[in-house]
């Protein structure tokens, strides 16, 4: 059994410091990094991408909408062909950071707000698609299973990556718990651990109304502005090696 465990990473902006990129550098396979937009900074991004650079640690694009100050949580009724120019824009800032660090974008991972939104917003998600296309027409795309982002990425031969969150609830129908509400994000290390062994050994997860889902992950997100991140990332990552699981980039394995 193999899983890929990212984070989203590189989500600093100026003096104003979130996580800890160092600490979950030293834990995790892949890096989501902030392009700038978002979060993150010039700056930033090119510490980030270093960083990721030097533990061997795969760099992927962690693209959102132009909400610095909403931290790109918020639903932005974007036109299409501005929201494809901003992906683009952001896939090529990281871009040339990672080549100066010594690696390369592997993969794009839609951040926050828009993540959700291409789940069903169809328009929205074709957009994001297009953008990828005129960058890389070979990047895979990672995202929640059943999106119309990762059907219309697949559709247009862009490589698909499932993903599940460590630390997020689920609802019955397979999508993600808004924070807006109680108990969407979980903190308990030991809980949060026993739930990535179970999504990978036996591709199941419960969701908030105590249904089980099937999954087929193949990378494990967990979030690196969520309190104790560091804690959650190598409870999981000990209690996958405790399960024989081994630990390996999602991207880099498609190549």
């Amino acid at each position: 059994m193999r899983i890929d465990l990212n984070a989203d990473l590189g989500e600093s902006f100026g003096r104003w410091e979130l996580g800890d990129d160092e600490a979950l550098l030293d834990v995790v396979t892949s890096a989501n990094v902030a392009c700038g937009f978002h979060a993150g900074d010039p700056t930033v991004l090119r510490r980030t991408c270093n960083l990721a650079a030097r533990r061997g640690v795969t760099v992927g694009a962690h693209t959102g909408y132009r909400d610095l100050a909403g931290f790109g949580r918020r639903y932005m009724d974007v036109p299409p062909s501005e929201l494809a120019n901003d992906i683009l824009y952001q896939l090529g800032a990281l871009r040339q950071f990672a080549e100066v660090a010594g690696t390369r974008v592997a993969y794009i991972k839609p951040h926050g707000a828009l993540y959700n939104a291409i789940v069903h917003d169809e328009r929205q998600a074709e957009a994001v698609v297009d953008a990828v296309l005129d960058f890389d027409p070979a990047l895979p795309a990672l995202g929640l299973p059943g999106s119309a982002w990762l059907r219309l990425a697949a559709d247009a031969g862009l490589p698909t990556l499932h993903e599940v969150f460590a630390d997020r609830a689920y609802t019955p129908d397979g999508r993600l718990v808004s924070r807006r509400e109680p108990g969407a994000v979980l903190h308990d290390p030991f809980e949060v651990a026993d739930r990535c062994v179970r999504m990978v050994t036996e591709g199941e997860v419960v969701a908030v109304d105590g249904s089980v889902l099937s999954i087929d992950p193949d990378s494990i997100c967990v979030h690196g502005d969520t309190q104790g991140a560091v804690d959650l990332a190598r409870a999981v990552r000990t209690a996958l090696d405790d399960a024989g699981v081994h630990m390996a980039s999602a991207a880099l394995a498609l190549n």
